[in-house]
């Protein structure tokens, strides 16, 4: 019997994506372990191995095709004793909206039979039906209103019929609607105007937001709404960490390896975290979840936006063993290919803006992590050294805690011994 192919589930998380690009076309043979596509997921684009053997028979969602729901079916192959041309199924089509509720009749002035209508003019569109909505976009709507324009009266050019600015060029007020045309009070209220498209007379382009920019906007834009954040800012010297990263630079040459500060800090965050346990937490409802280990999260900007790989267990490793695991998880971030477990998790992240100069700022923390630490551009600044002014580097780090997991003063203390860490790196290596 023919084999569905469904929209996979890629990582738990995930509900829907985009059916990227077919790999196969219908009357190719595969076997188990072929690729059969690509799926865009909210963080990356994945491969979609075949399990079973067979000849696609049919492929019912195009390449391109976005926010196809986990479980769709996606194709169908036939197996090793079946006509390919016989196992075609229909795509399964959108369940049909369900049928309005009738109103009970009322009273209401004889109208002309149905079986006799009276001819409408081609020339002029039918206005709305009273209560009907009449769909025009916010400029529109602004202009007619300016104007003392019927909407009703008016067809749109627009998308699904809808009225835009270019549909009112020309339309004189005499349009406007009488005032008995209103419906009456005791009417229901229209349903409330779904979102419209931006609309500026601006010249301007427009690009389809990514499943990643969808999904940085809704877990961003949740994380401020739901997370109390608290901010809290240390100055912290780099000048012996430069000196210690030159020296581990000239020794670990020959291997092939090269350490950034991002790296150092990296460490630096998760032996402060394990040194201050109470910042290394998340928030569940009722219940506080602390960790053992140290896994990082690091913000690493890719074509799409923005996406966090993960060090694990960052406390235990060496230096350079967290470069060359950053250096590889970056590099396959921005290709899309890192995977779900790559991504997923972390129990705190580090955001660094200072290769762009950035002196200091404030980062969302990403739940259900408990902090963030943003880290600003190292410069050199008047700064006292050994109770004697100075000429020092150094740079700012900003610390956003979730409040209903951690309190200032725990907060203040992670902050306290990442600035020790730092400025005494010797630690780092021990």
């Amino acid at each position: 019997m023919p084999i569905e192919l469904k929209m996979p589930a890629l990582s738990p998380t995930m509900e829907e994506g985009t059916l990227a690009k077919w790999l196969v076309k219908e009357g190719d043979s595969v076997q188990s372990g072929d690729l059969l596509a690509e799926i865009e997921t909210d963080k990356a684009t994945m491969e979609f191995e075949a399990v079973d053997e067979g000849t696609i028979a049919q492929i019912l969602i195009p390449e391109g095709t976005d926010n196809v729901k986990v479980g769709t079916v996606i194709a169908v192959i036939a197996g090793e004793d079946e006509d390919a041309g016989s196992t075609k199924v229909a795509p399964t089509p959108a369940p049909a909206p369900a049928p309005a509720a009738k109103a009970d009749p009322a009273p209401a002035p004889a109208a002309a039979p149905a079986a006799a209508p009276a001819p409408a003019p081609t020339a002029a569109p039918a206005p709305a039906a009273q209560g009907e909505r009449i769909k025009a976009s916010p400029l529109a709507k602004r202009i007619a209103a300016d104007k003392g324009i019927d909407l009703a009266a008016l067809t749109g050019s627009g998308p699904g019929g809808r009225i835009v600015k270019a549909d009112l060029e020309g339309a004189a007020a005499s349009t406007a609607a009488p005032a008995s045309a209103a419906a009456p009070s005791s009417a229901p209220a229209a349903a409330p105007a779904p979102a419209q498209p931006f609309e500026t007379d601006i010249p301007h382009s427009a690009e389809k937001l990514s499943n990643m920019r969808k999904t940085i906007a809704r877990r961003l834009t949740q994380s401020k709404q739901e997370v109390p954040h608290i901010y809290l800012t240390v100055d912290v010297q780099l000048d012996k960490l430069l000196k210690l990263r030159g020296e581990l630079n000239a020794a670990l040459e020959p291997q092939g390896v090269k350490l950034s500060v991002n790296d150092l800090l990296i460490k630096a965050l998760a032996k402060a975290l394990i040194q201050v346990p109470k910042c290394n937490v998340s928030f569940a409802g009722d219940q506080l979840i602390s960790y053992e280990r140290a896994d990082i999260s690091v913000a690493v900007s890719v074509p799409a936006g923005l996406i966090t790989p993960i060090i694990v267990g960052a406390d235990d490793k060496s230096v350079s063993k967290i470069s060359t695991e950053m250096k590889e998880l970056a590099g396959r971030a921005k290709e899309g290919k890192l995977q779900p477990h790559e991504y997923q998790g972390g129990t705190a992240s580090l955001s660094n803006m200072g290769m762009f100069g950035i002196k200091q700022f404030e980062a969302v923390i990403n739940p259900p992590q408990g902090m963030i630490m943003a880290i600003g551009a190292g410069e050199k600044r008047p700064y006292v050294v050994d109770d004697a002014l100075a000429i020092a580097t150094v740079m700012s780090a900003t610390g956003s805690f979730d409040h209903r997991a951690i309190d200032g003063a725990d907060g203040a203390q992670l902050m306290q011994a990442f600035k020790q860490i730092v400025e005494n790196p010797l630690g780092l290596v021990a």
